[in-house]
Order: C-alpha cells, then sequence, then structure tokens
C-alpha cells in the first residue's frame, strides 16, 4: 500500500513537471496583438499554479534538504540542488510576481507596464536558464523512472 501510495505521488510530481515544462514553452510563444498577450497570460497563470503545486508536492524535500543543511549535515551535491532551488523560487517569484503586475498596466494602459515587462522578461529568461540547470541535476532521476516506465511495457 505503502510503495503504491509513494508511486502515485512520484506519477504526480511528473505529471506536474511534465506540464509546467509545457506551459513554460508556451508562455515563451509569442503572439502579435492583444490576443496574443492575453493568451501568455493566461498561460503564465496556469504556470504559477503548476508551480505552486509542484512546491507543494516537493515541501518535505524542501523541509529536509533545510534541516540538512541547517545541521551541517547535506553533502555537495544536495546543496547545490538546493542553492538552484531557491534561486527558481526567487526568480521565478519575481517573473510570476511582475507578470501579475503587468497584466491590468497592459489592460488599462498603466504607466508602469514597461517597467513591469522588462523585469518579467528578464527574470523568466534567467528562470528558464536555472530551470534547465535544475533538470540535468535530476537527469539521473529522469533516466531512473524512463527506465522503470519502459521496464514495466
Amino acid at each position: 500500500m505503502i510503495e503504491e501510495e509513494q508511486m502515485n505521488i512520484r506519477n504526480s510530481k511528473i505529471t506536474v513537471d511534465v506540464l509546467m515544462t509545457i506551459f513554460l514553452v508556451l508562455s515563451f510563444v509569442r503572439w502579435e496583438g492583444g490576443n496574443g498577450f492575453i493568451f501568455h497570460a493566461v498561460v503564465g497563470i496556469v504556470f504559477a499554479l503548476l508551480v505552486v503545486l509542484h512546491l507543494y508536492l516537493n515541501r518535505k524535500w524542501v523541509s529536509a534538504a533545510s534541516k540538512s543543511i541547517k545541521e551541517g549535515k547535506a553533502n555537495k551535491k544536495i546543496m547545490q540542488i538546493f542553492a538552484i532551488d531557491m534561486i527558481l523560487i526567487a526568480v521565478w517569484g519575481i517573473a510570476i510576481v511582475t507578470g501579475f503586475l503587468a497584466i491590468p498596466s497592459f489592460l488599462f494602459g498603466i504607466e508602469f507596464f514597461y517597467v513591469f515587462s522588462r523585469i518579467h522578461a528578464v527574470s523568466s529568461r534567467l528562470g528558464a536558464i536555472f530551470i534547465i540547470i535544475h533538470i540535468f541535476q535530476h537527469a539521473w532521476q529522469i533516466r531512473s523512472y524512463l527506465g522503470m516506465k519502459l521496464k514495466q511495457k
């Protein structure tokens, strides 16, 4: 029973990760005009919700890693993964907040749209770079999961 529950959690995490990747890629698609901005905003909102869900599903690891680091028991690999995770949270937090701030600015012509838009653009591109690093950090887990799925077929 516990093993099945752990497998369901693992499958949920992977599903959320795949959806996050899809919505991240979609968020970089650019269409001209107001509809393109609305598409980007909707995709961004879904991505933001998936980020929150991802953090919720991985809260036990974040808590355990934080505790391990505070106690001086974390190895170099855990510290590197944790550092990239914290950078991702900060960078995507900025991207998400400035993205939300840009929506009413765009729709109602508020003066700060350009500022929010520029910060959003820079932070989202930095976030994409750190996501690539994050994926490489977890490459062994991805290969392991794919190997298990292939063996099941």
